[in-house]
């Protein structure tokens, strides 16, 4: 057990405050699209496979837009880079009001192209600068209690935007409401950052050849790949990613073509699996303040292997209090990852952010799922594709133990 140490620098406390509220916003609107499927396959007479575009146009912008973010914020530092992010995400949000009067599936995926774009650069941000608000030994549990307040956020999108499009009444909320709330309240959060100040805070590298070097995309990425801790840590990243958006984009699907409940039944339900994701998260950070996070990884990751060959093997009723078991011990996985991933990178930080938030493409998993269940009609068999990504993070996991 290792010795309790400072979470957060008392100088850094009120910049820690306002970047974590950050993650409640992206968490909002990233767990809005596990609904917005099942509204658009029922409203727009489309498929699984179809309504998966949703996940893949939003996640391409995180794709396309990584890299440029990170060099947006090497050079204008961590609170321009808020502004940006928050401002694209803002306007995106706003632009379902003519996606709206176009009327089609593709002016929505437009929209969610655009804001997929903010939130990657508001991502690239507020990560990596949550993990340098104190000791390096304890970014691991920093980042997990900021990432608590992204599963909040997932949480109240999933069951308050799940209500209203799916009205107990049978009738079908409009999706541009929550769209245009959203890009309201999110513009303003820009104002405030555009008046508040955040420290830029510089790391030192480990390496001197890395110190004495003038930072260029490509001389930054050549370095970053040089630590293989940075490099596993991005395709554990990237399986994670794969994993988690895939099931949760898959959950309202799963449980009512399973017959078990119907579509505002399974809004409630994945709400409260997002809460429990969310404590999750704060129960890991208390735990990592004494508990190696690498163990702890290890630990998860075995338990959500288990947890989808029991849904692949067993299918039936108890598949559902498995899955709401899996948000438990998948929630520290992304914070732990990240904040791993970045360790002794120095200067390089803002560059390997930018380049781990590349990874939430593997959202486009989901497609796969889709297909799956499309092609075969058996909604248990697409739990392959997390379970290939847990098994990727229990290597991994693995590796950086023995390490």
């Amino acid at each position: 057990m290792k010795k309790k140490n400072k979470l957060v620098d008392r100088r850094y406390l009120v910049p820690f405050i306002l970047i974590t509220s950050l993650f409640f916003l992206w968490g909002f609107a990233r767990a809005i699209l596990d609904v917005l499927n099942k509204h658009f396959q029922d409203e727009l007479h489309i498929s699984i496979t179809q309504s998966s575009l949703i996940q893949v146009t939003t996640y391409l912008g995180y794709f396309l837009m990584a890299i440029p973010a990170g060099m947006f914020i090497n050079r204008y530092g961590y609170r321009k880079g808020v502004i940006f992010g928050l401002s694209i995400f803002g306007l995106g949000a706003l632009s379902f009001i003519p996606g709206m009067h176009v009327g089609t599936f593709y002016a929505y995926l437009v929209s969610l192209f655009v804001i997929g774009c903010g939130l990657v650069v508001l991502e690239t941000a507020a990560n990596p600068y949550s993990t340098v608000l104190g000791p390096e030994s304890t970014a691991s549990s920093r980042l997990n209690l900021s990432q608590t307040f992204n599963g909040m956020g997932c949480f109240m999108a999933t069951f308050l935007v799940g209500q209203y499009l799916f009205r107990s009444d049978g009738g079908s909320g409009d999706v541009t409401v929550p769209y245009m709330v959203m890009g309201i309240v999110v513009l303003c959060v820009a104002v405030v950052f555009a008046f508040v100040d955040l420290p830029e805070i510089q790391g030192q590298d480990n390496s001197s050849e890395d110190n004495e070097r003038p930072l260029t995309l490509s001389s930054s990425i050549t370095s970053l790949f040089r630590h293989n801790g940075f490099k596993w840590g991005l395709m554990a990243l990237l399986a994670y990613e794969v994993a988690e958006i895939s099931i949760n984009s898959y959950f309202v699907n799963f449980v009512t073509g399973e017959g078990w409940m119907d579509k505002n039944g399974a809004s409630v339900v994945i709400s409260f699996a997002l809460v429990i994701f969310m404590v999750g998260r704060f129960v890991s950070s208390a735990i990592m303040r004494y508990v190696r996070a690498e163990k702890l990884l290890l630990i998860c990751a075995l338990g959500t292997v288990i947890c989808m060959l029991i849904i692949l093997l067993y299918p039936g009723k108890l598949s559902l209090y498995v899955l709401i078991l899996n948000y438990l011990l998948e929630a520290m996985m992304f914070p732990t990852i990240f904040s791993i991933a970045l360790r002794g990178l120095g200067r390089l930080t803002k560059s390997a952010s930018s380049l781990l938030m590349m990874t939430p493409v593997g959202g486009c998993g989901f497609m796969l799922m889709g297909l799956a269940a499309d092609m075969t009609g058996s909604m248990t068999l697409p739990f392959i594709i997390p379970l290939l990504g847990y098994s990727v993070i229990a290597l991994y996991s693995l590796y950086i133990v023995k390490s």
